[in-house]
């Protein structure tokens, strides 16, 4: 068989593949096609910012302290039908996206980033028929920092690039006050980092209040009576099996004698995960994971060429087996729609030099199709040492 059929055939195969198991839960494939509701809204976020850096607290070109920020954004988001199967058993879950500006209110030292986001919330409590309690996530990106200057490298510490991640969690009170108009407060914490792919990168955090109000475009009709339904089909498979691939690139800091050296350049980033989960209910599961990774600039300390430095320094390439590391890790997994939010803490059993071995994940799936999941994540060594993205595509079987 020539390449061009074999590609042919294997397009073939992967679109009955997708086709076959695209409706039978919810996913980005099939969403549309359910009952939906829509809501757009405004919030705004008044914020302190921790003095994490000395470049925050104020040594800085400025010689001025950043401690306040304040944002404002435009979203979208819909949600299911509440007399729908679907608005049953995901009552008041809504998932959109989001547009907004931030503001440290010292743009020559930080920028004005605009952040692209997804998000999804969910009621942990209703207190009455109109009051309820819930959470909220944000996943996406901030363009436009104040990026680090290699000619001020010595007080522009916090974001080392134009663009990072925007990560995002809270806690909202929502009040109904008619049919279409929802008011919100709460509060929330959020992380900016560019996930160690470049150099530094101390990142810069905020904790504030949160205010909104969003109207739904078309509001339910008076909720008919339906009997309760049973739970998904798919909660018929207690067990579940992901498979996993990612990659990365990242950024190294290694002693050179006592002297913390900048590698040049950046180093590649590949690991497989294997994780059989046990669904606890339709929103919870638990299990376990083999965790093997490749770090192209893992253990390379001690194969420094003697006499290199600063730019040029230079180090022999290390054994693959001296770059690798396999370790089983404890995973913790909330379900919803669409997406899926798994934290895991993990030991390498066999680890590379210098690295740590006790290490942490947290990672957002989402399911395109019902079994084929796009991972994005983020790897830390003991709770404070950056390591490297998550980013790949698994399969759940």
């Amino acid at each position: 068989m020539n390449k061009k059929r074999f590609w042919t055939a294997l397009t073939a195969v992967l679109m009955l593949f997708i086709s076959t198991y695209a409706e039978e839960n919810i996913t980005l494939a099939n969403v549309f096609g359910r009952p939906l509701q829509w809501c757009v809204g405004v919030e705004t976020s008044p914020a302190f910012v921790p003095g994490t850096t000395a470049f925050l607290k104020g040594t800085n070109p400025k010689n001025s302290a950043v401690h306040n920020s304040l944002s404002g954004t435009l979203r979208t988001n819909f949600s299911f039908d509440k007399n729908s199967h679907d608005g049953s058993l995901y009552t008041n879950v809504y998932q959109g996206i989001g547009i907004g500006a931030l503001s440290f209110f010292h743009h020559n030292l930080m920028g004005t980033p605009i952040s692209a986001h997804v998000f999804q919330g969910a009621p942990i409590l209703h207190l009455n028929n109109r009051l309820w309690l819930g959470y909220e996530w944000k996943f996406g990106a901030a363009m436009g920092w104040k990026k680090y200057d290699v000619n001020t490298a010595g007080s522009n510490a916090p974001v080392s690039t134009s663009v990072t991640a925007h990560m995002a969690f809270g806690l909202r009170l929502n009040y109904s006050l008619s049919a279409n108009w929802l008011m919100t407060l709460g509060i929330e914490a959020s992380h900016y980092s560019n996930g160690n792919t470049s150099i530094p990168n101390a990142g810069v955090n905020s904790i504030g209040a949160i205010a909104g109000v969003s109207y739904l475009l078309n509001a339910p009709k008076e909720k008919k009576h339906h009997s309760k339904f049973e739970p998904d089909t798919d909660n018929h498979t207690k067990w579940f099996y992901d498979i996993m691939v990612y990659g990365s690139w990242r950024k190294k800091v290694v002693c050179v004698g006592s002297i913390p050296q900048i590698i040049p350049g950046r180093f590649g980033v590949l690991g497989f995960q294997f994780s059989p989960m046990r669904k606890l209910n339709r929103w919870i599961a638990a299990g376990v994971a083999l965790d093997v990774q490749y770090d192209e600039s893992a253990g390379i300390a001690p194969y420094w060429v003697e006499g290199s430095f600063h730019d040029n320094v230079k180090f022999y390439r290390p054994p693959f087996i001296k770059q690798l590391s396999t370790g089983l890790s404890a995973h913790a997994e909330l379900i919803m729609p669409i997406f899926a939010i798994n934290a895991g803490l993990g030991f390498d059993i066999l680890n590379p030099k210098g690295n740590k071995r006790f290490y942490q994940s947290l990672t957002l799936k989402t399911f395109v199709v019902r079994n084929v999941y796009l991972n994005v994540g983020y790897r830390l060594g003991n709770f404070n040492d950056p390591q490297n993205l998550m980013l790949g595509l698994g399969i759940r079987l």
